[in-house]
C-alpha cells in the first residue's frame, strides 16, 4: 500500500466527464494515483466508473471514512470519500443543473478546507461548470476563486490581501495571467503596474520552488508588437515595463516586454521557464492548441496545493466513454511534484 500523504480529487460536475477521468485515470495510470481518494459522491462515482467501463467491468468504488484509510483500500479500487450525497436521482447527463452545481462546488469546498488544515497533501480538481454552479447560488465563477476566498477566511484576511494567479503548464510551456474570468475590457483595465508586479512576484516564488531555482521569466506586451513603441497603445511603456523594473530590483528575472505572437514560441523553444501573458485567451490559446491531453491548470499563490486538467466537463461527450484522462493524470502528478 502506498504510503504517500493522500491527495484528494475532486468530482467535478457529475453530469460531464468529471467521474469518467477519474474513473480511467485509476484504471490506467494506477502508479500515478496512488495514494489518491476522490472527494465525491457515491452514485455518481459508480456511474462514472460504469462509463469508463465500455465493454469491460467497471473498477469498484470503495468508501473510506477519513482520508488516512486510502492506504487500507485494495488495488484496483477506487477510494472514495462521500463528502456529500445526493438526494432523489442523480443529475442527468450532459445537462447544466442546480444539483449538478451543488455537488461539484461542495467537494471542491470540502477538499480546500481539509488542505488547509493539513488532512491532505492538496487537491486536483476534476472540471466544473461555471453556469451549473451559479444555478447552484454559488458566488465564484469557479475553482481559483471559490479557493481564493476558502484560504483568505482560513486565514483571517481579506480576499485582497491573498492574491493569486492561474498557471497553465504542458511539458513544453507555461503561462501565467495577469487577470483570469473577466471580460476582454475588464482584462485590459486589470492590467495596472501593481497587477503585473503582483503576477511576477507569484511566478517567480511559485516556480523556484517548483523548479528549484531562479526561472528565467518572459513578459508579453498587451498591444499587437508589444505597442511599437508607443504606436499601438501607451500600455507597455507606462505599465509592465515600470512593474518590470521593479521586479527585478527585487531579484526577478523578467525580460520583455516581447510581441505577444512570439514569445510563446521563443518560451517553448526553452529561451524562458514561463511567459506572463496579460489575460486568460492571450496566455491559454498557446498552450490549450499543443493539447490539452497534457495541459495542467496550477492555482499560484495559494496556501494549499491544487492542480486541474486544462480542459471543461464537454457535456458533448459525457456519458459516452470518450473522454481522455490524460490531463487529469498529468494533474496528479503535478500536483505530487508540488505538495514534496
Amino acid at each position: 500500500m502506498s504510503a504517500l500523504a493522500p491527495l484528494a480529487i475532486t468530482l467535478g460536475d457529475p453530469a460531464g466527464i468529471g467521474p469518467e477521468i477519474i474513473a480511467k485515470a485509476f484504471r490506467d495510470a494506477p502508479d500515478a494515483m496512488q495514494g489518491c481518494f476522490v472527494a465525491g459522491e457515491l452514485g455518481c462515482m459508480r456511474r462514472g466508473t460504469g462509463f469508463a467501463a465500455a465493454q469491460g467491468i467497471p473498477l469498484p468504488v470503495a468508501e473510506i471514512a477519513a482520508p488516512g484509510e486510502v492506504a487500507h483500500v485494495p488495488p484496483r479500487c477506487i477510494p472514495l470519500l462521500p463528502v456529500v450525497r445526493c438526494d432523489g436521482a442523480l443529475p442527468p447527463i450532459g445537462q447544466v443543473s442546480a444539483q449538478a452545481g451543488r455537488i461539484a462546488g461542495d467537494c471542491v469546498t470540502w477538499a480546500a478546507r481539509a488542505a488547509l488544515r493539513g488532512e491532505i497533501a492538496g487537491l486536483v480538481t476534476a472540471p466544473l461548470h461555471k453556469e451549473a454552479l451559479s444555478a447552484a447560488g454559488v458566488s465564484f465563477p469557479g475553482h481559483t476563486e471559490l479557493l481564493q476566498s476558502e484560504a483568505a477566511a482560513h486565514l483571517g484576511v481579506s480576499v485582497a490581501l491573498l492574491p493569486v494567479r492561474m498557471m497553465l503548464a504542458n511539458d513544453e510551456l507555461r503561462t501565467v495571467l495577469v487577470s483570469i474570468h473577466v471580460s476582454l475590457r475588464d482584462a485590459i483595465d486589470a492590467v495596472t503596474r501593481d497587477n503585473v508586479l503582483q503576477t511576477l512576484r507569484i511566478a517567480h516564488t511559485s516556480l523556484a520552488a517548483l523548479l528549484a531555482r531562479a526561472p528565467r521569466i518572459a513578459v508579453a506586451g498587451l498591444n499587437p508588437h508589444a505597442g511599437e513603441g508607443g504606436l499601438f497603445g501607451r500600455e507597455e511603456l507606462e505599465v509592465i515595463v515600470p512593474a518590470m523594473a521593479q521586479a527585478r530590483a527585487e531579484g526577478i528575472d523578467a525580460h520583455g516586454p516581447f510581441a505577444p505572437d512570439t514569445v510563446f514560441m521563443r518560451a517553448r523553444r526553452g529561451e524562458f521557464d514561463a511567459v506572463v501573458a496579460m489575460y486568460h485567451d492571450q496566455g491559454l490559446i498557446p498552450v490549450k492548441y499543443m493539447g490539452v491531453e497534457q495541459g495542467v491548470n496550477v492555482t499560484l499563490g495559494l496556501p494549499l496545493v491544487r492542480t486541474s486538467p486544462d480542459h471543461g466537463t464537454a457535456f458533448d461527450i459525457a456519458g459516452s466513454g470518450k473522454a481522455d484522462a490524460s490531463s487529469l493524470v498529468a494533474a496528479v502528478r503535478m500536483a505530487r511534484r508540488l505538495a514534496a
